[in-house]
């Protein structure tokens, strides 16, 4: 999230990693739970980045200080730092007849290489480590297809053909501060190579809860508070009547 976009329109996810860095401020006693509950607000109606910015100029952020606004870990498990290097665990992938599938914790290679042949394959990389800053994920498909799924925050580039078949564009969304590049590059005959971004389902889950809770907080809040004298046992009350 950076100052050159500030008209780009904001994400579940950044709406959240805006609100987590004000819950930080308020235990730490940075803000008054009235600013709090302003700026809260404020985040999860925000429609773009430049409206939520202002939101946590003044506050610490994780990662890079100020310079960005940014989560721990895209995953909701790991910071960026932490999944950045590593021994690969998987270099390449082959399908014919059949499927593959690699995802999970998993740790994605400089250079992954996959092929299909009649077959289908799946390249998870929400919840993998990466060997370096910029891994090449290169697919081979012949008459089948590979879908390669990345979290939000990781940028994307797309550098593959096809003929008669394909390859997703991707959706240009820039990288978040210290997250990987992904490059996908490759041939799609008579087939073709799909990019999904999504959260993951620890991702899904955390955000989900998180709103639950804000719901409760905010229907406790507003619940009309029965006056004083109703409190007081019967005896008293008749004193006070």
């Amino acid at each position: 999230m950076t100052d050159e976009l500030p008209d780009l329109r904001a994400s579940d996810a950044d709406r959240e990693r805006v609100a987590e860095i004000l819950r930080e401020a308020l235990a730490e006693g940075r803000l008054e739970m009235a600013e709090f509950d302003e700026r809260l607000t404020a985040a999860y109606q925000a429609r773009t980045v430049g409206a939520l910015k202002p939101l946590v100029a003044d506050l610490p952020q994780p990662h890079d200080d100020r310079a960005a606004i940014a989560r721990p870990g895209t995953s909701g498990v790991l910071p960026w730092r932490e999944r950045i290097g590593g021994e690969p665990s998987s270099r390449k992938a082959f399908a014919f007849w059949s499927g593959f599938s690699r995802k999970g914790r998993w740790t994605v290679p400089r250079v992954f290489t996959a092929g299909v042949f009649q077959a289908g394959g799946e390249i998870d990389l929400r919840d993998a480590n990466f060997e370096a800053g910029e891994v090449t994920v290169r697919c081979f498909a012949l008459m089948g297809g590979i879908e390669v799924v990345v979290p939000p925050g990781v940028e994307v580039q797309v550098t593959g053909w096809g003929f008669m078949g394909g390859f997703d564009n991707g959706d240009g969304e820039p990288g978040e501060p210290g997250a990987p590049r992904v490059k996908i590059t490759g041939f799609a005959m008579m087939a073709g190579v799909g990019v999904r971004r999504k959260m993951s389902k620890k991702e899904k889950e955390r955000l989900r809860l998180e709103r639950e809770r804000e719901r409760e907080r905010r229907a406790d809040s507003a619940l009309p508070r029965e006056p004083y004298r109703r409190e007081v046992p019967g005896r008293l009350r008749k004193e006070l009547d």
